[in-house]
């Protein structure tokens, strides 16, 4: 699983880990700050801060195993992408592609 996987998985799932997980993913992943620079910083070793860091990404990827909320939000977004899409091509009358239009925004498309 590639880094901005990992960073969407944290986005649904972060809240679920332990504040010290959240705090070492976040300095890992988000400030892209060395696992010598965590390691100092939390005052633990680098295999302890790499071990946190593994663990959290376990625990990610079992919660959307589980859940899968991040998948499901893709396909919503791929359906609405879709429909955008029909709607524009299609004789749709215009305040039902404004809606769409509308729906996708709230997705973040």
């Amino acid at each position: 699983m590639d880094t901005m996987d990992l960073i969407l998985l944290y986005d649904y799932y972060g809240e679920l880990l332990t504040e010290k997980q959240k705090e070492l993913f976040d300095l890992y992943y988000n400030e892209d700050l060395s696992l010598a620079e965590i390691a100092e910083h939390a005052g633990i070793s680098r295999q302890g801060v790499r071990d946190i860091i593994k663990k959290s990404e376990e625990d990610l990827l079992f919660y959307e195993e589980k859940l899968g909320l991040a998948s499901k939000m893709q396909i919503a977004t791929a359906r609405v992408d879709e429909l955008c899409s029909m709607a524009r091509s299609a004789s749709v009358p215009s305040d039902i592609q404004v809606k769409l239009e509308a729906l996708a925004k709230l997705i973040g498309q």
